[in-house]
Protein backbone atom coordinates (compact mmCIF):
# COMPACT_ATOMS: atom_id res chain seq x y z
CA UNK A 1 0.00 0.00 0.00
CA UNK A 2 1.25 3.59 -0.98
CA UNK A 3 2.40 6.06 1.81
CA UNK A 4 -0.79 8.23 0.62
CA UNK A 5 -3.07 5.24 1.29
CA UNK A 6 -1.85 4.36 4.11
CA UNK A 7 -2.19 8.22 5.77
CA UNK A 8 -5.96 8.53 4.81
CA UNK A 9 -6.97 5.57 6.49
CA UNK A 10 -4.52 5.60 9.30
CA UNK A 11 -6.21 8.25 11.00
CA UNK A 12 -9.52 8.24 10.73
CA UNK A 13 -9.85 11.05 13.02
CA UNK A 14 -8.76 13.42 11.06
CA UNK A 15 -10.21 12.30 7.63
CA UNK A 16 -13.81 12.74 9.71
CA UNK A 17 -12.63 16.36 10.28
CA UNK A 18 -11.92 16.92 6.68
CA UNK A 19 -15.40 15.74 5.53
CA UNK A 20 -16.93 17.67 8.14
CA UNK A 21 -15.03 20.75 6.84
CA UNK A 22 -15.64 19.96 3.40
CA UNK A 23 -19.73 19.37 3.27
CA UNK A 24 -19.61 22.81 5.43
CA UNK A 25 -17.63 25.15 3.28
CA UNK A 26 -16.93 23.52 -0.01
CA UNK A 27 -20.73 23.04 -1.54
CA UNK A 28 -21.38 27.32 -1.25
CA UNK A 29 -17.97 28.53 -2.16
CA UNK A 30 -18.79 25.52 -5.30
CA UNK A 31 -21.84 27.44 -6.18
CA UNK A 32 -21.05 30.81 -5.63
CA UNK A 33 -17.73 30.33 -7.98
CA UNK A 34 -20.04 28.23 -10.29
CA UNK A 35 -22.37 31.64 -10.50
CA UNK A 36 -19.04 33.67 -11.30
CA UNK A 37 -17.86 31.50 -14.02
CA UNK A 38 -21.21 32.07 -15.77
CA UNK A 39 -21.58 35.56 -15.31
CA UNK A 40 -17.49 36.06 -16.92
CA UNK A 41 -18.09 33.49 -20.17
CA UNK A 42 -21.96 33.92 -20.76
CA UNK A 43 -21.21 36.67 -23.39
CA UNK A 44 -20.14 33.73 -25.79
CA UNK A 45 -23.39 32.94 -25.62
CA UNK A 46 -24.94 36.23 -25.94
CA UNK A 47 -22.62 37.09 -28.93
CA UNK A 48 -25.24 35.03 -30.82
CA UNK A 49 -27.76 37.47 -30.96
CA UNK A 50 -26.71 40.79 -29.54
CA UNK A 51 -23.62 41.43 -31.59
CA UNK A 52 -26.42 41.36 -34.42
CA UNK A 53 -28.52 43.55 -32.93
CA UNK A 54 -25.96 45.95 -31.86
CA UNK A 55 -24.05 45.94 -35.13
CA UNK A 56 -20.21 45.16 -33.38
CA UNK A 57 -17.73 43.12 -34.90
CA UNK A 58 -15.83 40.24 -33.88
CA UNK A 59 -12.74 42.68 -32.70
CA UNK A 60 -15.11 44.81 -30.94
CA UNK A 61 -16.45 41.47 -29.08
CA UNK A 62 -12.93 40.33 -28.88
CA UNK A 63 -12.00 43.56 -26.65
CA UNK A 64 -14.99 43.70 -24.74
CA UNK A 65 -14.68 39.40 -24.07
CA UNK A 66 -11.40 40.49 -22.67
CA UNK A 67 -11.32 44.09 -21.00
CA UNK A 68 -12.83 42.34 -18.67
CA UNK A 69 -9.83 41.01 -16.86
CA UNK A 70 -7.93 44.17 -16.82
CA UNK A 71 -10.27 45.58 -14.08
CA UNK A 72 -9.79 42.20 -12.43
CA UNK A 73 -5.94 42.22 -12.44
CA UNK A 74 -5.55 46.03 -11.24
CA UNK A 75 -7.82 45.80 -8.60
CA UNK A 76 -7.04 42.04 -7.80
CA UNK A 77 -4.02 42.40 -5.16
CA UNK A 78 -5.34 44.83 -3.22
CA UNK A 79 -8.61 42.52 -2.85
CA UNK A 80 -6.63 39.69 -1.75
CA UNK A 81 -4.57 41.34 0.91
CA UNK A 82 -7.90 43.38 2.09
CA UNK A 83 -9.38 39.78 2.52
CA UNK A 84 -6.63 39.33 5.22
CA UNK A 85 -7.89 42.16 7.28
CA UNK A 86 -11.62 42.00 7.04
CA UNK A 87 -12.07 38.06 6.67
CA UNK A 88 -13.37 36.14 3.40
CA UNK A 89 -16.86 36.30 4.86
CA UNK A 90 -17.18 40.02 3.92
CA UNK A 91 -14.94 40.05 1.03
CA UNK A 92 -16.32 37.20 -1.19
CA UNK A 93 -20.69 38.97 0.03
CA UNK A 94 -18.84 42.42 -1.32
CA UNK A 95 -17.85 41.10 -4.80
CA UNK A 96 -20.77 38.82 -5.32
CA UNK A 97 -23.62 42.03 -5.09
CA UNK A 98 -21.56 44.41 -6.18
CA UNK A 99 -20.69 41.91 -9.75
CA UNK A 100 -23.94 40.71 -9.60
CA UNK A 101 -26.02 44.11 -10.20
CA UNK A 102 -23.46 45.14 -12.86
CA UNK A 103 -23.97 41.73 -14.47
CA UNK A 104 -27.41 42.11 -14.39
CA UNK A 105 -27.32 45.44 -15.90
CA UNK A 106 -25.66 44.05 -19.22
CA UNK A 107 -28.65 44.25 -20.46
CA UNK A 108 -28.28 48.00 -20.81
CA UNK A 109 -25.58 47.12 -23.13
CA UNK A 110 -26.54 49.70 -27.08
CA UNK A 111 -23.42 50.29 -28.41
CA UNK A 112 -19.54 49.40 -28.29
CA UNK A 113 -18.60 52.13 -25.79
CA UNK A 114 -21.43 50.91 -23.00
CA UNK A 115 -20.19 47.12 -23.84
CA UNK A 116 -16.35 48.01 -22.51
CA UNK A 117 -17.55 50.14 -19.35
CA UNK A 118 -19.62 47.55 -17.79
CA UNK A 119 -17.42 44.67 -19.34
CA UNK A 120 -14.44 46.43 -16.81
CA UNK A 121 -16.47 47.15 -13.87
CA UNK A 122 -17.82 43.63 -13.78
CA UNK A 123 -13.30 42.75 -13.46
CA UNK A 124 -13.29 45.43 -11.32
CA UNK A 125 -16.11 44.27 -9.12
CA UNK A 126 -14.96 40.76 -9.50
CA UNK A 127 -10.90 41.06 -8.48
CA UNK A 128 -9.84 38.93 -6.39
CA UNK A 129 -12.71 36.34 -6.14
CA UNK A 130 -10.82 33.56 -7.48
CA UNK A 131 -7.71 34.09 -5.55
CA UNK A 132 -9.17 35.04 -2.05
CA UNK A 133 -11.21 31.75 -2.54
CA UNK A 134 -7.87 29.70 -3.32
CA UNK A 135 -6.27 31.52 -0.14
CA UNK A 136 -9.39 30.81 1.89
CA UNK A 137 -8.73 26.99 1.47
CA UNK A 138 -4.94 27.36 2.83
CA UNK A 139 -6.55 27.88 6.03
CA UNK A 140 -8.66 24.78 5.82
CA UNK A 141 -6.49 22.07 3.85
CA UNK A 142 -3.00 20.75 4.48
CA UNK A 143 -1.23 20.58 1.01
CA UNK A 144 -1.52 17.24 1.04
CA UNK A 145 -5.40 16.88 0.62
CA UNK A 146 -5.21 20.06 -1.27
CA UNK A 147 -5.86 19.01 -5.16
CA UNK A 148 -8.97 17.26 -4.62
CA UNK A 149 -10.13 20.35 -2.45
CA UNK A 150 -9.47 22.70 -5.42
CA UNK A 151 -10.53 20.25 -8.19
CA UNK A 152 -14.20 20.24 -6.55
CA UNK A 153 -14.29 24.07 -6.66
CA UNK A 154 -12.64 24.37 -10.12
CA UNK A 155 -15.03 22.41 -11.31
CA UNK A 156 -17.21 24.82 -11.11
CA UNK A 157 -15.61 26.08 -14.98
CA UNK A 158 -16.43 22.38 -17.18
CA UNK A 159 -20.08 22.86 -14.89
CA UNK A 160 -20.59 26.54 -15.51
CA UNK A 161 -19.87 25.33 -19.18
CA UNK A 162 -22.68 22.30 -18.94
CA UNK A 163 -24.65 24.49 -17.29
CA UNK A 164 -23.88 27.80 -19.12
CA UNK A 165 -24.51 26.25 -22.50
CA UNK A 166 -28.14 24.96 -22.21
CA UNK A 167 -29.52 27.31 -19.62
CA UNK A 168 -28.08 30.28 -21.59
CA UNK A 169 -29.13 29.38 -24.76
CA UNK A 170 -32.47 28.38 -23.36
CA UNK A 171 -33.08 32.18 -22.09
CA UNK A 172 -32.22 33.71 -25.21
CA UNK A 173 -34.49 31.28 -27.28
CA UNK A 174 -37.31 31.67 -25.14
CA UNK A 175 -37.70 34.95 -23.59
CA UNK A 176 -36.78 36.48 -26.79
CA UNK A 177 -38.86 39.82 -27.07
CA UNK A 178 -40.87 39.12 -24.13
CA UNK A 179 -41.49 42.87 -22.81
CA UNK A 180 -39.52 44.61 -25.51
CA UNK A 181 -35.92 42.42 -24.13
CA UNK A 182 -33.83 40.43 -26.31
CA UNK A 183 -32.96 37.06 -25.74
CA UNK A 184 -29.42 37.92 -24.61
CA UNK A 185 -30.74 40.73 -22.36
CA UNK A 186 -33.13 38.56 -20.24
CA UNK A 187 -30.10 36.13 -20.01
CA UNK A 188 -27.70 38.79 -18.23
CA UNK A 189 -30.97 39.65 -15.59
CA UNK A 190 -32.08 35.99 -15.24
CA UNK A 191 -28.50 34.97 -14.86
CA UNK A 192 -26.85 38.08 -12.57
CA UNK A 193 -29.59 38.71 -10.01
CA UNK A 194 -28.96 35.55 -8.18
CA UNK A 195 -25.29 36.30 -7.52
CA UNK A 196 -26.79 39.49 -5.17
CA UNK A 197 -28.83 36.79 -3.13
CA UNK A 198 -26.15 34.79 -2.14
CA UNK A 199 -23.53 37.57 -1.37
CA UNK A 200 -25.58 38.41 1.09
CA UNK A 201 -25.82 34.71 2.09
CA UNK A 202 -22.31 34.18 2.28
CA UNK A 203 -21.90 36.85 4.72
CA UNK A 204 -24.20 34.91 7.49
CA UNK A 205 -22.62 31.34 6.56
CA UNK A 206 -19.12 31.13 6.08
CA UNK A 207 -16.69 31.19 8.80
CA UNK A 208 -13.53 33.17 8.35
CA UNK A 209 -10.71 30.58 10.16
CA UNK A 210 -10.47 27.35 11.29
CA UNK A 211 -10.05 29.13 15.12
CA UNK A 212 -13.43 30.79 14.22
CA UNK A 213 -15.80 27.67 13.38
CA UNK A 214 -18.51 27.25 16.19
CA UNK A 215 -19.19 23.89 14.27
CA UNK A 216 -15.43 22.40 14.94
CA UNK A 217 -14.63 21.17 18.58
CA UNK A 218 -11.66 22.36 20.59
CA UNK A 219 -9.80 18.91 19.69
CA UNK A 220 -10.80 19.37 15.99
CA UNK A 221 -9.23 22.84 15.87
CA UNK A 222 -6.07 21.40 17.19
CA UNK A 223 -6.06 18.25 15.00
CA UNK A 224 -6.84 20.35 11.94
CA UNK A 225 -4.34 23.21 12.95
CA UNK A 226 -1.48 20.87 14.13
CA UNK A 227 -1.86 19.08 10.23
CA UNK A 228 -2.26 22.42 8.47
CA UNK A 229 0.78 24.06 10.21
CA UNK A 230 2.83 20.68 8.77
CA UNK A 231 3.81 22.57 5.60
CA UNK A 232 6.58 25.63 6.99
CA UNK A 233 5.60 28.88 5.50
CA UNK A 234 8.08 29.51 2.40
CA UNK A 235 7.45 33.53 2.82
CA UNK A 236 7.25 35.69 5.64
CA UNK A 237 6.01 38.95 4.02
CA UNK A 238 4.86 40.15 0.80
CA UNK A 239 7.82 41.51 -0.36
CA UNK A 240 9.63 38.22 -0.71
CA UNK A 241 7.37 37.06 -2.86
CA UNK A 242 7.38 40.06 -5.28
CA UNK A 243 11.00 39.32 -5.43
CA UNK A 244 10.87 35.22 -5.86
CA UNK A 245 11.73 34.26 -9.28
CA UNK A 246 9.66 30.86 -9.69
CA UNK A 247 6.22 33.44 -8.68
CA UNK A 248 7.36 34.28 -12.08
CA UNK A 249 7.83 31.35 -13.67
CA UNK A 250 4.70 29.59 -12.20
CA UNK A 251 2.59 32.79 -13.38
CA UNK A 252 4.01 32.85 -17.32
CA UNK A 253 2.96 28.90 -17.42
CA UNK A 254 -0.87 30.06 -15.89
CA UNK A 255 -0.80 32.61 -18.52
CA UNK A 256 -0.82 30.12 -21.20
CA UNK A 257 -3.48 27.89 -19.53
CA UNK A 258 -5.97 30.73 -18.92
CA UNK A 259 -5.28 31.82 -22.76
CA UNK A 260 -6.17 28.41 -23.47
CA UNK A 261 -9.16 28.25 -21.28
CA UNK A 262 -10.41 31.80 -22.70
CA UNK A 263 -9.77 30.67 -25.90
CA UNK A 264 -12.30 27.92 -25.33
CA UNK A 265 -14.90 29.66 -22.73
CA UNK A 266 -15.83 32.66 -24.94
CA UNK A 267 -15.30 31.23 -28.70
CA UNK A 268 -16.54 27.91 -28.53
CA UNK A 269 -20.05 28.59 -29.02
CA UNK A 270 -18.68 30.61 -32.45
CA UNK A 271 -16.30 27.73 -33.30
CA UNK A 272 -19.25 25.27 -33.07
CA UNK A 273 -21.44 27.78 -35.43
CA UNK A 274 -18.07 27.92 -37.89
CA UNK A 275 -18.11 24.37 -38.05
CA UNK A 276 -21.84 23.99 -39.36
CA UNK A 277 -24.26 24.29 -36.66
CA UNK A 278 -26.69 27.07 -36.77
CA UNK A 279 -29.72 26.35 -34.35
CA UNK A 280 -28.76 28.02 -30.87
CA UNK A 281 -29.87 25.42 -28.89
CA UNK A 282 -28.20 23.03 -30.49
CA UNK A 283 -25.24 25.20 -30.15
CA UNK A 284 -25.80 24.77 -26.36
CA UNK A 285 -26.22 21.43 -26.14
CA UNK A 286 -22.80 20.67 -28.31
CA UNK A 287 -20.92 23.14 -26.36
CA UNK A 288 -21.52 21.27 -23.20
CA UNK A 289 -19.91 18.32 -24.28
CA UNK A 290 -16.58 19.05 -24.01
CA UNK A 291 -17.14 20.47 -20.41
CA UNK A 292 -18.61 17.11 -19.28
CA UNK A 293 -15.43 15.67 -20.48
CA UNK A 294 -13.03 18.14 -18.86
CA UNK A 295 -15.51 17.76 -15.19
CA UNK A 296 -14.68 13.85 -15.24
CA UNK A 297 -10.94 14.23 -16.34
CA UNK A 298 -10.32 17.05 -13.38
CA UNK A 299 -11.36 14.86 -11.00
CA UNK A 300 -9.57 11.89 -12.03
CA UNK A 301 -6.10 13.84 -12.53
CA UNK A 302 -6.51 15.63 -9.51
CA UNK A 303 -6.75 12.62 -7.17
CA UNK A 304 -3.49 11.20 -9.23
CA UNK A 305 -1.74 14.02 -8.82
CA UNK A 306 -2.36 13.98 -5.31
CA UNK A 307 -1.59 10.39 -5.16
CA UNK A 308 1.73 10.31 -6.59
CA UNK A 309 2.25 13.57 -4.82
CA UNK A 310 3.51 14.82 -7.79
CA UNK A 311 2.15 18.19 -9.64
CA UNK A 312 4.87 19.53 -12.02
CA UNK A 313 4.69 16.59 -14.97
CA UNK A 314 0.92 15.79 -14.45
CA UNK A 315 0.26 19.51 -15.01
CA UNK A 316 3.15 19.94 -17.99
CA UNK A 317 1.99 17.03 -19.67
CA UNK A 318 -1.76 18.10 -20.05
CA UNK A 319 -0.68 21.05 -21.73
CA UNK A 320 1.01 19.36 -24.21
CA UNK A 321 -2.06 17.32 -25.02
CA UNK A 322 -4.23 20.43 -25.18
CA UNK A 323 -2.32 22.38 -27.57
CA UNK A 324 -2.18 19.00 -29.90
CA UNK A 325 -5.59 18.46 -29.99
CA UNK A 326 -6.52 21.92 -29.96
CA UNK A 327 -4.59 21.67 -33.03
CA UNK A 328 -6.00 18.31 -34.20
CA UNK A 329 -9.74 20.12 -33.78
CA UNK A 330 -8.57 22.77 -36.55
CA UNK A 331 -7.71 19.57 -38.57
CA UNK A 332 -10.99 18.24 -38.65
CA UNK A 333 -13.12 21.28 -38.93
CA UNK A 334 -15.23 20.02 -42.15
CA UNK A 335 -16.07 16.82 -39.95
CA UNK A 336 -17.91 17.49 -36.89
CA UNK A 337 -17.58 14.57 -35.02
CA UNK A 338 -13.64 14.54 -35.40
CA UNK A 339 -13.48 18.01 -34.46
CA UNK A 340 -16.49 17.93 -31.26
CA UNK A 341 -13.87 14.59 -29.76
CA UNK A 342 -10.61 16.62 -30.23
CA UNK A 343 -12.24 19.85 -28.91
CA UNK A 344 -13.72 17.99 -25.99
CA UNK A 345 -9.56 16.59 -24.99
CA UNK A 346 -8.57 19.78 -25.85
CA UNK A 347 -10.73 21.17 -23.15
CA UNK A 348 -10.20 18.84 -20.62
CA UNK A 349 -6.86 18.65 -20.71
CA UNK A 350 -6.61 22.52 -20.36
CA UNK A 351 -8.83 22.34 -17.25
CA UNK A 352 -7.00 19.60 -15.69
CA UNK A 353 -4.11 21.27 -15.92
CA UNK A 354 -5.75 23.98 -14.62
CA UNK A 355 -6.78 22.35 -11.98
CA UNK A 356 -3.46 20.76 -10.92
CA UNK A 357 -1.59 23.86 -11.49
CA UNK A 358 -2.84 25.67 -8.69
CA UNK A 359 -2.22 23.35 -5.93
CA UNK A 360 1.86 24.53 -6.75
CA UNK A 361 1.49 27.91 -5.74
CA UNK A 362 -0.78 26.63 -2.72
CA UNK A 363 1.68 24.40 -1.45
CA UNK A 364 4.78 26.66 -2.45
CA UNK A 365 3.30 29.86 -0.83
CA UNK A 366 2.05 30.05 2.91
CA UNK A 367 0.89 32.19 5.96
CA UNK A 368 -0.03 35.53 4.91
CA UNK A 369 1.57 36.23 2.39
CA UNK A 370 0.07 33.59 -0.05
CA UNK A 371 -2.90 36.12 0.01
CA UNK A 372 -0.92 38.89 -1.57
CA UNK A 373 1.28 35.99 -3.87
CA UNK A 374 -1.78 33.97 -5.24
CA UNK A 375 -2.93 36.99 -6.19
CA UNK A 376 -0.37 38.23 -7.91
CA UNK A 377 0.04 34.68 -10.16
CA UNK A 378 -3.55 34.98 -10.75
CA UNK A 379 -2.89 38.74 -11.62
CA UNK A 380 -0.11 37.93 -14.18
CA UNK A 381 -1.84 35.00 -15.83
CA UNK A 382 -5.39 36.38 -15.78
CA UNK A 383 -3.91 38.59 -18.30
CA UNK A 384 -4.00 36.35 -20.83
CA UNK A 385 -8.11 36.48 -20.27
CA UNK A 386 -7.31 39.51 -21.75
CA UNK A 387 -4.94 38.88 -24.69
CA UNK A 388 -6.29 35.10 -25.96
CA UNK A 389 -10.17 36.25 -26.59
CA UNK A 390 -8.70 39.80 -28.01
CA UNK A 391 -5.92 38.31 -30.62
CA UNK A 392 -8.91 35.68 -31.76
CA UNK A 393 -11.09 38.87 -32.45
CA UNK A 394 -8.87 40.79 -34.54
CA UNK A 395 -7.57 37.76 -36.30
CA UNK A 396 -11.57 37.25 -37.09
CA UNK A 397 -12.01 40.30 -38.74
CA UNK A 398 -8.72 40.52 -39.98
CA UNK A 399 -8.40 37.07 -41.98
CA UNK A 400 -12.59 36.14 -41.99
CA UNK A 401 -11.62 33.19 -39.87
CA UNK A 402 -10.27 31.98 -36.63
CA UNK A 403 -7.80 29.38 -36.90
CA UNK A 404 -5.19 32.28 -37.18
CA UNK A 405 -5.73 33.04 -33.90
CA UNK A 406 -6.22 29.95 -33.13
CA UNK A 407 -2.45 28.70 -34.06
CA UNK A 408 -1.21 31.42 -31.70
CA UNK A 409 -3.34 29.73 -28.50
CA UNK A 410 -1.82 26.70 -29.54
CA UNK A 411 1.70 28.11 -29.05
CA UNK A 412 1.11 29.44 -25.64
CA UNK A 413 0.42 26.28 -24.52
CA UNK A 414 2.96 24.86 -25.47
CA UNK A 415 5.07 27.33 -23.86
CA UNK A 416 3.34 26.99 -20.84
CA UNK A 417 3.79 23.45 -20.30
CA UNK A 418 7.61 24.12 -20.93
CA UNK A 419 7.55 27.07 -18.09
CA UNK A 420 5.68 24.39 -15.51
CA UNK A 421 8.53 22.23 -16.30
CA UNK A 422 11.22 24.60 -16.03
CA UNK A 423 9.39 25.27 -12.80
CA UNK A 424 11.82 22.19 -10.40
CA UNK A 425 10.99 22.12 -7.18
CA UNK A 426 13.47 22.97 -4.39
CA UNK A 427 14.46 21.29 -1.25
CA UNK A 428 11.82 23.17 -0.09
CA UNK A 429 8.98 22.86 -2.26
CA UNK A 430 5.68 21.36 -2.01
CA UNK A 431 6.38 17.66 -2.78
CA UNK A 432 9.03 17.80 0.15
CA UNK A 433 6.21 19.47 2.43
CA UNK A 434 3.65 16.90 1.10
CA UNK A 435 5.95 14.04 1.97
CA UNK A 436 6.78 15.69 5.27
CA UNK A 437 3.15 15.87 5.86
CA UNK A 438 2.41 11.99 5.13
CA UNK A 439 4.99 10.96 7.30
CA UNK A 440 3.94 12.84 10.37
CA UNK A 441 0.31 12.64 10.16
Amino acid sequence: MSQSKKTETSNPELSAIYRKISWRILPLLFLCYLLAYLDRINIGFAKLQMQQDLGISDAVYGLAAGIFFLGYVIFEIPSNLYLVKIGASKTISRIMVLWGLTSAAMLFVHNANTFYVLRFLLGVFEAGFAPGMLFYLTYWYCSARMARALAILLLTGPVGGIVGGVLSTWIMSTFAGAHGLSGWQWMFLIEGLPCVALGVIALFFLTDKPADAKWLTSREKMLLAADVARSKPTHSSFIHVVKDVRVYVMALGYFCLISGIYTISFWLPAIIKAAGITDVMQIGLYSAIPYIAAAICMLIFARSSDYFHERRWHCAMLGFIAAFSLIASMAFSAHFVAFLVCMSIATAAVWSAYTVFWTMPSDYLKGNAAAGGIALINSIGLLGGFFSPTIIGWAKTTYGNLQAGLYIMVALLFLGALAILLNRPSSKSSNSADRESLASA
